[in-house]
């Protein structure tokens, strides 16, 4: 006995094939011909268009790592692409960094430099060391 289990879509086309072989007995030979034809240039289009499964060469594992090494002639590209990766988003992510940072002491600086030209002391005040010792013991006396 043949315990074949089939899905429904299988057992629908085998249904419908069943019919249309029926149907496909009274039909002229020149219809019959040209159905023929259009089913051989179907199934020669869906040879065409199926996919190529690529196989595996190799199954390494090392450090508990499983690792699958396909035949392929621009593995070694591949590779390099796919490590290199990283790198190249560290490089980005520093270079991000180090630009946020300028800008931020850019900021910075500006806002120190604003208020030292809207303050009523000239800027040479604040290069006098008696000022700053000025500004230590009365920062100083008022808490």
């Amino acid at each position: 006995m043949n315990n074949h289990h089939f899905e429904p879509q299988d057992i629908l086309g085998r249904r419908l094939a069943v019919h249309l072989d029926e149907a496909n007995q009274t039909l002229a030979y020149d219809i019959t011909e040209r159905l023929r034809a259009a089913r051989m240039r179907a199934v020669a289009a869906r040879k065409v268009s199926q996919l190529e499964w690529q196989t595996v060469s190799d199954v390494q594992l090392q450090n508990g790592v499983l690792s699958l090494k396909p035949d392929h002639k621009f593995q070694w590209l591949y590779q390099a692409m796919v490590s290199l990766l990283p790198l190249v988003c560290l490089a980005a992510g520093l270079v991000f960094l180090y630009d946020f940072h300028n800008d931020q002491s850019a900021l910075e600086l500006a806002e120190v430099d604003s208020a030292l030209l809207i303050d009523d002391l000239p800027p040479q005040a604040y290069a006098d060391p008696a000022f700053a010792h000025f500004l230590k013991n009365n920062l100083g006396n008022k808490e």
